[in-house]
């Protein structure tokens, strides 16, 4: 299936859901992931929630990860170039929201995307292959690529894989895990 439908079916599907609804599958995917065998390591990087566009509340994540002590990385997008810069999330990080109502850090510690030893990614759709489908602009496929190989790709849906295989292209970079509210898929 095309990518632009899947947006355009899964957009709707989010929109659909009410705030606790949200809530309840974000304290679900929370308590999935917990299940992976992803937290030996140090370096985390997580997205901040959207909630206009209706993301998963990604704070029991980030309650997860201070609990556990990890380095937890946060990111800049720059729309000129298309990339995003990881910055250490401290206890003095300031957060403002950009034009584009993403959450981000003014300004920070640095830190090389391939130190990331796992990402947690947001995404639209996805499908039984480990195909995802984001919101088109190619922000995380270009993240994901100057990341190390065996840095671990976890997407964090609210729905279920789509039993369409997702059209791709040569630039996409597939997961290794997807947590749903119901169960992780392994690729």
């Amino acid at each position: 299936m095309s990518k632009t439908a899947l947006r355009k079916k899964y957009k709707t599907l989010r929109n659909d859901l009410s705030n606790n609804q949200i809530e309840d599958l974000s304290l679900d995917i929370s308590n999935q992931l917990l299940k992976l065998a992803i937290w030996e390591h140090s370096f985390y990087h997580i997205f901040l929630t959207i909630a206009e566009l209706k993301e998963i509340n990604t704070d029991y994540i980030l309650n997860i990860l201070s609990g556990k002590d990890k380095n937890i990385l946060i990111s800049k997008s720059d729309f000129n170039t298309g990339d995003m810069h990881s910055f250490l999330l401290t206890d003095n990080t300031v957060i403002k929201k950009n034009s584009y109502n993403i959450p981000e850090p003014v300004d920070g510690i640095p830190i090389d995307n391939n130190k990331t030893n796992v990402v947690f990614i947001p995404l639209l759709a996805f499908d039984n292959l480990g195909n995802r489908v984001g919101y088109g602009k190619g922000f995380y496929d270009r993240f994901l690529a100057q990341c190390a190989p065996e840095t671990i790709k976890v997407g964090l849906s609210l729905f279920e894989a789509d039993p369409e295989t997702i059209d791709t292209f040569e630039t996409d970079v597939k997961l290794n895990f997807c947590v749903t509210p119901k169960r992780i898929y392994h690729f």
